[in-house]
């Protein structure tokens, strides 16, 4: 089997999962998939924002209903803690649209979030709306990335084209992760 037929099989599925369960890199690569023609750009879009929306909705429930779970403990005891406590007590509705585009306060964020008083339909609006401008703005970078790449290099194959985005999407993780251990750092001098 192909590499095209399977992200044309799976390839939503795989999005889905991917940003409900990483993020960023799986809606990204959507866009590269989107711009390749092998899967419509508002399905590999959609498909980022329902699995980020019901990721972020999963880890909400948890932090609401499941707060026993060893997981969800291990979790609420990383040091984003105090910060996300911090911004949800000064801006609760902002916040809520804005966690899962700040780095390393994805998954604490919505346990957070859950363990507040802040209503189940509040959260899963402002949710919503956030995961739909996350799922289109990371899907469209990618889109736009795969066109840069085709205007810079010409047609490439699939699995090049893939490779290199990838590349790209680690490298950005790598920057990221870079400037969150750098930050707590800087913060205590």
């Amino acid at each position: 089997m192909s590499i095209e037929l399977l992200i044309e099989n799976y390839g939503l599925l795989a999005i889905f999962l991917g940003a409900a369960f990483e993020g960023e890199t799986a809606a990204f690569l959507g866009g590269v998939v989107a711009h390749r023609g092998l899967l419509p750009y508002w399905s590999a879009s959609l498909a980022a924002m329902a699995g980020s929306f019901a990721g972020d909705q999963f880890w909400f429930f948890a932090g609401r209903y499941a707060a026993r779970w060893s997981l969800v403990r291990r979790l609420m005891e990383k040091p984003a803690l105090a910060r996300v406590t911090q911004l949800l007590e000064k801006y609760p509705t902002g916040f809520i649209l804005a966690f899962r585009f700040l780095v390393g306060l994805r998954t604490i964020s919505p346990i957070v979030i859950g363990t507040t008083r802040i209503s189940t339909g509040k959260f899963v609006v402002l949710n919503a709306i956030a995961a739909l401008l996350w799922g289109q703005l990371f899907t469209a970078l990618g889109y736009l990335f795969g066109h840069g790449i085709e205007q810079i290099l010409g047609h490439l194959s699939l699995h090049r084209h893939l490779l290199i985005a990838f590349g790209a999407a680690a490298v950005v993780a790598a920057a990221a992760l870079a400037f969150r251990k750098r930050r707590p750092s800087a913060g205590h001098s």
